[in-house]
C-alpha cells in the first residue's frame, strides 16, 4: 500500500503548537505510517521584513515533529502566499511540480491540514491537491464565528473537520456549519504539554531573562488594530496606556508590556511615560516569544488585552484572571459588519470583566465553561454576519433580538444591518423594505405601468 503523505500548512507559531497538540494526541494517526510534511507560509504584507516562523522560541521542537519542512514563500517566488492561486486549467501541473520538490511519489495519496480555508493558502493548496481530503484546524476565537466567504462545494465536500482549541468550553464553532463540518477538540493535556515544551526552548533568551528577574504581576497584550486600520495609531497608543493604568489601579506595581510583532516602537516609549507617571515598573519584550511563554516562566496573576485570543488560553489553560480594555471602542470601528473579528471581540466584550470599571478590586478568574446567554447572542451576531449561509438561525435571531436587544446589548449590532435583514432592532419598515419599494416603482415605471 502507497504511504500517505500529509502535509501541513502553518504561517504562526501558535497554530503550530495547535497541530503539534492534535499529533501527539494521535489526531492525525500513528506517524509510522505517513510521511509529514510542515510547509510553512509567511502571510505577512512584506514577508521579507517580517519576523519569520523558524525565529520563533519553540520552533525548532515543533518542527521536530516532521519529516521535512517546506517553505511555501520560496516554492511560489516570486508570488506572495495571501494573493496567489493556481489557474483551474493549471493545477495539475502544480501538483506534479510539487510533488517532485518535496519527494512526493506519484502513487501516493496526499492529506492537507489546512488553516483559513477561505482565503490562500489554504484555497491554493486545495486547489492543487484536488484529489486531497481536508483538515482545517483553527487556533483563535474567530472559530466560534461564522464563514468568511462561502466555500465552493468542491473544496467543502473535502472537509473532514475542524479541530479546534477549547478556548470557551460549551461554545460551539460557526465555522464551516454550513457545510456540515463537524468541529472536533484537541485535548487540553496535549496543548498544554506543547506549551510547556515551547517555555522551556526560551532558556537562555536574555531578555526573558531579565523579564523573569523583574517578576511582573501583570502582562499587557498589544494588538495591531491600528496596522489593520482600525484604530489611528494615538487610539491603539492609549489603549495600551488605559490597560496599564487600569493594572496599576488593581495594585500591580511591575507589569510586562508584550507587543505585537508589527507595533511600532513609540508604543513602548509613551507606556514608559506613562508607567514612570503612575509610580510602577515596566518592562517591554519584544522578544520572538509566545505570549503563553510568559504565563509558563513569569506566573503572572492579570492578562490585559482587548481580544486577543492570548487572554483566552490565559484563563482556559493557566487559570489566570483576564481584563479587557477597549472593546466598545473597537466593535464601533470595525467594518464590514461581516469582518471576521466581530465574533472574538463579541465573545470577550461578553465575557470578559472590563477593566476599566474595574477599580482598585481585583479581577475575578474567568470562568471556564461559557454562560448560557453566550451561544444565543453569537449565534445572532453570526447570523446577522453572514445571513446567507445560516438561513435557519433566522427564527432564533429574530427571537432573540426581541428579547434581548436593549441598551446594553446594542453595541454587538448596527441598526443599518438590521434593517437590512429586516430584524427587530431595525427601527421598523427602513432600510430594505424602503429601498425595494423604491426599486419597485422605478421598475413599474420604466415598464410604463
Amino acid at each position: 500500500m502507497p504511504t500517505r503523505t500529509q502535509i501541513f500548512q502553518v504561517s504562526t507559531l501558535y497554530g503550530a503548537a495547535t497541530l503539534a497538540a492534535a499529533l501527539d494526541a494521535g489526531q492525525f494517526g500513528p506517524g509510522q505510517d505517513s510521511h509529514r510534511i510542515l510547509l510553512v507560509s509567511n502571510n505577512a504584507e512584506i514577508p521579507e521584513t517580517a519576523l519569520r516562523l523558524e525565529e520563533m522560541r519553540g520552533y525548532g521542537d515543533i518542527a521536530a515533529r516532521f519529516d521535512s519542512v517546506v517553505d511555501w514563500n520560496e516554492a511560489i517566488s516570486p508570488h506572495h502566499p495571501s494573493g496567489w492561486g493556481p489557474r483551474s486549467e493549471e493545477t495539475e501541473l502544480w501538483q506534479r511540480a510539487f510533488r517532485l520538490a518535496w519527494g512526493i511519489p506519484p502513487e501516493n495519496p496526499v492529506d492537507l491540514a489546512v488553516e483559513s480555508i477561505q482565503v490562500n493558502p489554504a484555497r491554493a493548496l486545495a486547489a492543487i491537491f484536488a484529489e486531497s481530503a481536508l483538515h482545517v484546524y483553527a487556533d483563535g476565537l474567530m472559530t466560534y464565528g461564522p464563514t468568511r466567504n462561502k466555500v465552493p462545494v468542491s473544496i467543502a465536500c473535502r472537509i473532514q473537520r475542524v479541530l479546534h482549541l477549547d478556548l470557551v468550553t460549551g461554545l460551539k464553532p460557526l465555522l464551516l456549519a454550513e457545510a456540515g463540518v463537524e468541529p472536533e477538540l484537541v485535548p487540553d493535556d496535549a496543548f498544554r504539554k506543547v506549551l510547556g515544551e515551547i517555555a522551556r526552548a526560551a532558556d537562555g533568551d536574555r531578555r526573558l531573562a531579565a523579564v523573569e528577574a523583574e517578576a511582573p504581576t501583570a502582562v499587557l497584550l498589544g494588538q495591531y488594530l491600528a496596522a489593520l486600520n482600525i484604530l489611528t495609531p494615538e487610539e491603539e497608543e492609549d489603549l495600551h496606556i488605559r490597560m496599564l493604568h487600569g493594572a496599576a489601579r488593581a495594585g500591580h506595581t511591575s507589569i510586562l508590556f508584550k507587543p505585537h510583532p508589527t507595533a511600532p516602537a513609540r508604543y513602548s516609549r509613551a507606556l514608559d511615560d506613562a508607567a514612570a507617571a503612575a509610580g510602577v515598573r515596566l518592562s517591554t519584550l519584544d522578544s520572538p516569544l509566545l505570549a503563553e511563554t510568559l504565563y509558563e516562566r513569569c506566573a503572572p496573576t492579570l492578562v490585559v488585552g482587548c481580544f486577543s485570543t492570548a487572554m483566552f488560553t490565559a484563563a482556559a489553560y493557566y487559570g489566570i484572571p483576564v481584563a479587557r480594555v477597549g472593546t466598545r471602542l473597537v466593535l464601533d470601528r470595525i467594518t464590514p459588519y461581516e469582518n471576521s473579528n466581530r465574533i472574538p471581540l463579541t465573545i470577550a466584550d461578553h465575557l470578559v470583566p472590563d477593566l476599566d470599571e474595574q477599580g482598585s478590586e481585583p479581577v475575578p478568574e474567568l470562568s471556564r465553561t461559557a454562560p448560557d446567554t453566550l451561544a444565543p447572542l453569537v449565534r445572532t451576531v453570526g447570523y446577522c454576519m453572514q445571513s446567507g449561509l445560516h438561513p435557519a438561525l433566522r427564527g432564533e435571531a429574530e427571537t432573540w433580538l426581541r428579547g434581548g436587544l436593549d441598551a446594553t446589548t446594542q453595541h454587538y449590532f448596527k441598526r443599518r444591518r438590521l434593517q437590512k435583514l429586516l430584524l427587530p432592532g431595525g427601527g421598523g419598515p427602513g432600510g430594505a423594505a424602503v429601498r425595494l419599494r423604491r426599486t419597485v416603482r422605478r421598475t413599474r415605471s420604466s415598464l410604463g405601468l
